[in-house]
């Protein structure tokens, strides 16, 4: 039973309507999602791995077979779900299977059947019974992005689970990949998280507890929707995160300046937060965790430059008792800088790093490789090739390899970027990883002959598109804005008139971090449950800052146990690594049994709706984006999505290829339509020299001397607006052969001659012309048939005769041989 007060004994308050009001702003409709049929706050490699630990309390509740003791069905449980060769039951009745032999006696066939949230169920044989049994989970669902769970505390204990319905918050976003009619879904899924959750300037670095902020998972998936079958269907994820620099520094906003200045509040010298933060990533996703910094380097006042020498001592502390083999991978880039370089490009430089991460992170591939990767192996996957399920080097090799592989791939690892607000950089760079990752799962599909995509490919518009729009939709929760600066400004591609949009993008954001950010994170804080108003003393809009809400070891809360300061991981991180310890020792909230092959949630039943009255118009699937109906140009006829639909002139992807060969760069921006953001700087100005940030303020052009301008800006031609024929076609026109005028006239004069008839002159009388008609006569073997009009065919009297005599012997049954076959077997018979 639930308590619910009446309105006639409710005691109002007189900052209640305050309160509500606050609580209202948090939109509800607006990038919040919830599933019935999925758990949206943990990875698809998550809610696919089997489980391995069942709590005490789901143990108790399970009700199977009847007439079942307690102690017979700990043992059905354990020995037919987990089918470990050693059973362990501790205290609190959990079990962990560790060891898995070849040999043993057990197998484990694991079978995904989907129960609500999640879609997993482990079997096995019991070694003393032949019979199979099945059980469906549900997993339990991450904390970190549950933006309900303060809602949800006072009733998760007392109802079921399928009453408890997590919401999360970020970025959803879904389009199809059409190759030649079979559809591929591209599904791109970012989770907020609701720990140090806030607006931009009053949510800086990282709280005690190791909490970043503007922290999101996102997740790409793609699977072949051909065969949307949990059990027999391939599915493949990529995931990375993004987050603020782990360590405790702030921006002063009480100043109306652009670029607060940036300072650090607490200076740790064994890097206490960061190592927090770190072994929780380590725990969630394994190692090796690749970081991938943005911050700019080297500038003449320092401003970011100070976040990226600190960066760089916290991981240096912490890779200095981490083991070789799992410490964390540190790879800086100052985008805004090589941005600015006539002979260096971002995109590049971003897509060798990504490619190479990814070699390290790898994909998720929930059905084993195809038999043709083995045979004939890639040298972009060969490492990917021998990464298995467990963690085992020897697999796909040709010693282990075999014709029916029953395992997958799983992605160990992530890449962790970050730039100072972790919102326009951060979102370019993230594109560049979904690049590259989108071209290792559909080379793992069997779509691509090698992992690679050009970046003009409808493909590769249809993700960056996505990633727009997920930069976006981030870049409002966090910063009040749109982005300012987007994928199109680093590849150089963005048209002269975007200026105008960053500017009001710029302001937009100005805007809402000096006036409107301080009430929407009051809102986020009494959402959240951080602030609970019958426990403070002043409302909260009276707070003059919410810092003491979200550290607690300012507000003097010391931790039980005192971390070391040389192993500032777990214990039991070790080992699992490079696997997860949360998959690893993954437990389940819920276990009942299932027959085999039963799916709780029928993907047919829950997107078509059988039972009801809808039309397939209405579908999601048909209004999705589609790669052909929506970026396929209409000059074309190649359907492919991945072939390369080339803009006029050279394409500003291999500009850092052509400077070396000697060929001139584009300097007018608005000719080339280039962003004015990243066009080249004046030569007085030095390469170094710091700019305005590009994700505060907008750069503008310097401006030159007439000399300079006349000496350095390219020369304007007829040519240059209309290329050669050469540059379009290919070739130019010459005269054709003697041949092929020959063959012209020939075919020339029978057009004339059938279309109309020939004038033929009298030359001995005179006269005028007489209409002559051609006629032609046909002197070939073959017949006047057409598709109008068919002569009946000649049929010799033989084959008439043929005809008539099995006719009638089917009409008038067998009749008497002739005199002369009659004549004939006699002599045959008086030999005998």
């Amino acid at each position: 039973m639930i308590y619910i007060p009446h309105e006639s004994v409710r005691k109002q308050s007189d900052d209640e309507s305050k309160y509500v009001r606050l609580f209202q702003n948090i939109d509800l409709s607006s990038n919040f999602y919830f599933s019935y049929s999925y758990d949206l706050t943990h990875s698809l490699q998550y809610n696919m791995s089997p489980p391995t630990e069942i709590p005490l309390d789901v143990l108790l509740s399970f009700k199977g077979p009847p007439g079942e003791g307690e102690a017979e069905k700990t043992e059905n449980v354990f020995n037919s779900s987990l089918s470990s060769k050693e059973t362990n039951v501790s205290s609190s009745m959990k079990s962990r299977n560790k060891d898995l032999p070849d040999n043993s006696s057990s197998s484990k066939n694991n079978e995904k059947s989907e129960e609500s949230d999640t879609a997993a169920t482990n079997s096995s044989k019991r070694s003393s019974s032949s019979s199979t049994m099945y059980y469906g989970v549900r997993n339990k669902p991450h904390k970190k992005f549950i933006w309900n769970g303060y809602l949800l505390k006072p009733v998760e204990n007392i109802l079921h689970p399928a009453w408890i319905l997590p919401i999360t918050h970020g970025f959803v976003a879904q389009s199809n990949i059409s190759v030649y009619g079979r559809p591929f879904y591209l599904t791109l899924i970012a989770r907020r998280s609701c720990c140090y959750a806030g607006t931009r300037f009053l949510k800086r670095g990282a709280n005690y507890e190791g909490e970043v902020a503007n922290e999101v998972e996102t997740e790409q998936l793609v699977f072949d929707a051909h065969v949307p079958s949990i059990h027999s269907g391939r599915y493949t994820s990529f995931v990375q995160i993004r987050g603020s620099i782990p360590c405790h520094w702030s921006q002063d906003v009480s100043k109306m300046v652009p670029k607060p200045p940036i300072t650090f509040d607490v200076m740790e010298p064994f890097a206490d937060t960061a190592g927090k933060h770190f072994n929780e990533l380590l725990r969630r996703f394994g190692s090796p965790i690749v970081v991938l910094n943005l911050v700019k380097r080297r500038e003449r006042r320092p401003h970011e430059s100070i976040l990226n020498a600190e960066y760089c001592r916290l991981i240096r502390q912490l890779n200095i008792t981490l083991p070789p083999s799992h410490r964390i991978q540190y790879v800086a880039v100052d985008m805004a800088r090589i941005n600015k370089q006539k002979e260096e490009n971002v995109m590049s430089r971003l897509t060798d790093i990504s490619y190479r991460a990814i070699k390290k992170t790898g994909i998720f591939q929930s059905a084993p490789p195809y038999y043709s990767h083995h045979l004939n192996p890639n040298i972009h996957v060969r490492h990917m090739e021998k990464t298995s399920t467990q963690g085992k080097q020897d697999f796909g090799s040709h010693k282990t390899n075999e014709l029916v592989e029953r395992r997958g791939r799983k992605q160990t690892g992530v890449v962790r970027v970050n730039c100072v607000d972790c919102l326009d950089r951060t979102n370019t760079a993230q594109f560049c990883l979904g690049k590259c990752a989108l071209a290792f799962q559909l080379y793992a599909l069997g779509v691509l002959e090698k992992p690679f995509l050009e970046f003009d490919s409808d493909c590769v518009r249809m993700l960056e598109e996505m990633y727009e729009d997920h930069g976006d939709t981030l870049a409002l929760q966090y910063g009040g804005s749109q982005l300012v600066h987007r994928i199109k400004t680093y590849r150089r591609t963005a048209p002269w008139t975007s200026q105008g949009n960053d500017i009001m993008q710029t302001l937009s954001r100005y805007y809402s971090n000096t006036f409107s950010d301080t009430e929407k994170q009051n809102a986020i804080n009494l959402f959240l449950g951080v602030y609970l108003p019958w426990d403070a003393s002043h409302p909260i809009w009276e707070l003059q800052s919410d810092y003491l809400l979200h550290h607690s070891l300012a507000r003097g809360i010391r931790p039980c146990h005192l971390r070391s300061t040389s192993q500032w991981w777990d214990s039991d991180l070790m080992e699992t690594l490079p696997v997860p310890v949360e998959e690893a020792r993954k437990n389940v909230a819920l276990l009942i049994p299932v027959a085999k092959h039963e799916p709780k949630v029928d993907l047919y039943q829950d997107h078509y709706r059988p039972t009801e009255f809808c039309v397939l118009s209405e579908l999601f699937s048909y209004h999705m984006s589609h790669s052909v109906r929506d970026y396929m140009p209409n000059f074309t006829t190649d359907e492919s999505p991945f072939s390369v639909r080339r803009r006029p002139g050279k394409r500003q992807e291999e500009l850092s290829r052509t400077v070396n060969s000697g060929s001139p760069s584009p300097k007018n921006p608005n000719m080339t339509g280039q962003a004015s953001t990243s066009s080249t700087t004046s030569s007085g100005t030095s390469s170094t020299e710091s700019e305005a940030s590009d994700e505060d303020e907008l750069s503008i052009a310097s401006t030159v001397s007439d000399e300079e301008e006349d000496s350095t800006a390219p020369t304007l031609s007829l040519v240059s607006f209309f290329p050669p024929m050469t540059d379009t076609y290919g070739d130019y026109l010459h005269e054709p052969s003697r041949t092929d005028n020959g063959i012209y006239k020939r075919f020339e004069h029978i057009y004339k001659s059938t279309s109309g008839p020939v004038q033929k002159t009298s030359v001995c009388s005179g006269s005028s012309g007489v209409s002559v008609p051609l006629v032609f006569i046909q002197r070939s073997s073959f017949c006047l048939d057409s598709t109008v009009e068919t002569d009946p065919p000649t049929v010799p009297r033989r084959s008439r005769e043929l005809y008539n005599t099995y006719v009638a012997k089917a009409t008038k049954g067998t009749q008497p041989p002739p005199n002369r076959d009659l004549l004939m077997y006699r002599k045959f018979a008086s030999f005998a």
